[in-house]
Formats: structure tokens, C-alpha cells, sequence
């Protein structure tokens, strides 16, 4: 099963706009999934309009709260899960494979001899 998870990576701020201080314009975010040793991963940024209402202070943001501006800011969550877990699923199964080609013979790697010490 494929394990997903959300970070906020960076975010930027207007440290004043009108009367509010440390307002958050961007927030750059990233998708990671993993599945035993396979992953895959995705990012991009979300833009926000000055609020009008409802500011938290920045100290009081938490992570979710932001990743939650990003998925209501055009950030298709359910679309970049798909997007990371195909990743994953074409690491696994891939769509395309570069087989040798069929005229040419076979490269066949020797097995090393095994180093044997002189006796002193």
C-alpha cells in the first residue's frame, strides 16, 4: 500500500499589508509518496489573495492549516495523490521497458575469481 504525505516546504509573505503584518501570499508545497522501495513525488506552489477575514497570526499557523489554503487555492489534492501513486505504480510495473536488442548476442558478465592469498 502506497503511503502518502503533504509538507509546506516554504512560504512567503508581505510583511505588511494594511494593517496586518507577516501575510501569507505563497506557499510552496510537496506530495511525497512510498511504497516498500519504491516513491514518488510532486510539488508546485499556491498563490493567496490579502485575507479579509479570519487572520491567524503567522506564529499560529500550523502545517495544515496552510496545506488546507492550498487544496481550497486550486491545488487538486486528490489529483496529485493519483499523480505520485502512478509514480509508484509505474516504478513497480513499468509501461515501457527497453528490452536487449533481439540481433545482438547476449552480453554475458563472467563471475570474478575468487582472490586466493600467497603464502608468506
Amino acid at each position: 500500500m502506497t503511503t502518502i504525505s503533504w509538507i509546506i516546504e516554504r512560504l512567503l509573505v508581505k510583511p505588511t499589508e494594511g494593517s496586518l503584518t507577516d501575510v501569507v501570499i505563497t506557499a510552496d508545497w510537496r506530495c511525497n509518496g512510498s511504497q516498500e522501495s519504491f516513491s514518488g513525488t510532486c510539488y508546485g506552489s499556491a498563490s493567496f489573495a490579502p485575507p479579509t477575514e479570519n487572520f491567524t497570526p503567522y506564529p499560529d499557523l500550523t502545517e495544515q492549516q496552510v496545506l488546507n489554503w492550498c487544496f481550497a487555492n486550486g491545488v487538486d489534492k486528490t489529483a496529485i495523490e493519483a499523480n505520485v501513486t502512478q509514480q509508484i505504480e509505474n516504478q513497480i510495473n513499468p509501461p515501457v521497458i527497453a528490452p536487449p536488442l533481439p540481433w545482438l548476442p547476449p552480453v554475458v558478465v563472467a563471475p570474478e575469481a575468487p582472490v586466493v592469498e600467497a603464502a608468506a
